[in-house]
């Protein structure tokens, strides 16, 4: 008998999303820091400092900043997760009755219903009311320490682009060869992302492109106004 297999998308959000911001981060905004400082006049040598501690700090920010929220989320999982272990200690019955209703609500008849919710009980009461009643699963739990590595090692990959392009340009041509790589390099990474998740990817690397062309116009902007008032 052949066995029937599917592959869905949904299963990449959590490593997709992070992945994605965390270089598409990295990349804006120290290519952006990179254009601002460029444009301002400031030589190659301030140019390369101001990329390379964009990256540092930005990574370090972005590993604090992860860590930060998804210790909170692994707090709230944790204390809701004691109070759903009281709860089945001072009520079983009632909780198994919270369970049937839940699988009810879902589309089984009361009779199957009280027959899934008694044998979950049955087999593992807590890991049930916390996947059904909760939302809580394994593979979904927070876990601040991998969040913040990962988060911290895709903006670090990101930033990495502009100060290598910077790095191998001269002076003369910092901002254009910033520029244009960064652009080139947003673009793959809309169109690489949005394969990864099944939709367009013109439109991926299109929205990616204006928001990147906006942010290193403004900061450019920025410099140049910085730069003429010096």
């Amino acid at each position: 008998m052949r066995r029937h297999r599917e592959k869905h998308r949904i299963n990449r959000t959590g490593w997709l999303r992070a992945a994605v911001l965390g270089a598409n981060d990295g990349i804006l905004s120290t290519a952006s820091l990179v254009v601002g400082v460029g444009a301002s006049g400031a030589d190659r040598h301030a140019i390369l400092i101001a990329g390379v501690a964009g990256l540092v700090a930005g990574a370090f920010s972005m590993a604090a900043g992860e860590y930060v929220s998804v210790s909170s989320q692994a707090d709230l999982e944790a204390a809701d997760l004691a109070q759903e272990h009281a709860e089945l200690a001072d009520d079983p019955h009632g909780e198994e009755a919270e369970l049937a209703a839940i699988h009810h609500a879902r589309g089984l008849t009361w009779e199957t219903a009280r027959q899934v919710a008694r044998e979950l009980t049955a087999h593992d009461p807590l890991a049930a009311h916390a996947r059904d009643e909760l939302g809580i699963t394994d593979s979904g739990a927070a876990r601040p320490v991998q969040a913040a590595v990962a988060s911290a090692a895709s903006f670090s990959v990101g930033a990495a682009v502009p100060v290598a392009l910077a790095i191998v340009s001269s002076h003369a041509l910092v901002l254009p060869v910033v520029t244009i790589g960064v652009l080139v390099t947003l673009c793959i990474l809309g169109a690489v992302s949005a394969a990864a998740g099944g939709a367009s990817q013109v439109r991926g690397a299109l929205r990616v492109l204006l928001w990147g062309a906006l942010a290193m116009a403004a900061t450019a902007l920025i410099g140049h106004l910085a730069g003429t008032t010096v």
